[in-house]
């Protein structure tokens, strides 16, 4: 059985990372999250004043991506996959709001997708990858052999993500995430570079209703499907 790419797309809070991170453990694949990169540049411009009062100074983000570099590598006690900006793990930090509030007007800069983009296809020319995001099986990986397109009612997806913050102990406001998550699925789906769209070959998962456990059982038997096809 030949290993291939798998592209989970979909809207934002859908649970695309958990399904991804699970599935890439149960086959023995290497988990890529796309979206923690762009959450990951978005933190850099934080911290460097590259945004101000929702502005985004663009020249100086552009002239600083070069040397900026997202890895990712396994946390040795828990064995979940760990985000590192540059060489350091930054896993809570960009799960913070405000680093939410800031990443879709991130992600939407040209530059800063193709930057990305480039440094992504460079984790997956080995194939065995699975890989979530928004634009990885129409954009990225376009010849992924197995895509899927994941959605959820926006006002569950804010559901998910309010119970998220809370468990981690931290501060949550269900109303403000709602906004948000509706604010990010605008923003996806009109950027105008690689905007949020289901690729033609994408199977789709509608997970509102769905328990962890069947979402990874229906993705394992289309890994299944697929895998033993190549």
């Amino acid at each position: 059985m030949k290993k291939i790419i798998i592209a989970i797309d979909g809207f934002s809070s859908c649970g695309k990372s958990t399904m991804a991170k699970d599935l890439a453990r149960e086959i023995g694949y290497i988990y890529v999250d796309s979206g923690a990169m762009y959450r990951a540049v978005t933190l850099y411009a934080l911290r460097a004043g590259y945004i101000k009062d929702g502005q985004i100074d663009e020249a100086a983000l552009q002239a600083a991506m070069p040397g900026i570099r997202i890895s990712f590598r396994p946390d040795p006690q828990t064995g979940r996959t760990l985000t590192c900006l540059n060489g350091e793990e930054v896993e809570q930090d960009i799960r913070s709001m405000q680093v939410a509030a800031h990443v879709s007007p991130i992600a939407a800069l040209p530059f800063v997708r193709e930057a990305l983009v480039r440094q992504q296809q460079d984790m997956g020319r080995q194939k065995g990858i699975v890989m979530d995001g928004r634009d990885i099986g129409t954009t990225v990986f376009p010849q992924a052999e197995l895509k899927v397109f994941v959605t959820a009612s926006p006002d569950v997806r804010a559901r998910r993500r309010y119970d998220e913050l809370l468990a981690k102990g931290q501060p949550a406001d269900y109303d403000e995430i709602l906004a948000n998550v509706q604010e990010r699925d605008r923003i996806d789906r009109t950027r105008a570079v690689s905007p949020l769209r289901q690729a033609d070959d994408a199977l789709v998962l509608d997970n509102s209703h769905m328990t962890i456990a069947q979402q990874k059982e229906w993705l394992l038997e289309q890994y299944r499907r697929v895998a033993w096809q190549q």
